[in-house]
């Protein structure tokens, strides 16, 4: 595994990881998001969308609706697992195409159903370090993640 850290001090600086994430991605890319409620996951994942050539006011959080589907560069399938029971129910929403497709995913609160997820994915554990400040630490766990991740180095 590789990893890096990454303080972002502002929105903005939230913002340009997210872009590069987006930008640097390739067809399977599968992004395992993990943070405490409130530190910006949804605002993240607007802007790896805007990285993908997509459009960032289409992203809501889909934690009632527990996946949407984004227009881009590549497909995106942005999931919720935060009102998942269980592993089963998220295996009931048929991941299985778009876990192994030629598009991105991105799923908030993957802690919850992190043994249906890929090997090869980039984990994105999110902290509050203050109002607008955060801690990145962002992990690859495979061929294809940790090239995407050699991208980011330069953010």
């Amino acid at each position: 595994m590789t990893s890096l850290k990454f303080d972002s001090l502002s929105e903005a600086d939230t913002r340009r990881l997210g872009f590069s994430l987006g930008r640097s991605a390739s067809p399977g890319t599968v992004v395992a998001l993990f943070g405490e409620m409130g530190t910006g996951k949804t605002h993240f994942v607007r802007a790896v969308v805007e990285g993908l050539d997509g459009s960032p006011t289409d992203v809501s959080s889909p934690t009632f609706v527990l996946v949407q589907q984004y227009a881009a560069r590549l497909h995106v399938h942005h999931a919720d697992a935060y009102r998942l029971d269980s592993e089963a129910d998220f295996l009931d929403l048929g991941p299985e195409e778009w876990l192994t497709g030629s598009g991105v995913v991105l799923i908030e609160w993957a802690d919850r159903i992190s043994n249906c997820l890929p090997a090869d994915r980039i984990d994105v554990s999110i902290t509050a370090t203050g109002e607008t400040s955060r801690q990145f630490e962002i992990t690859a766990s495979g061929p294809l993640s940790r090239e995407l991740l050699d991208h980011l180095h330069d953010v």
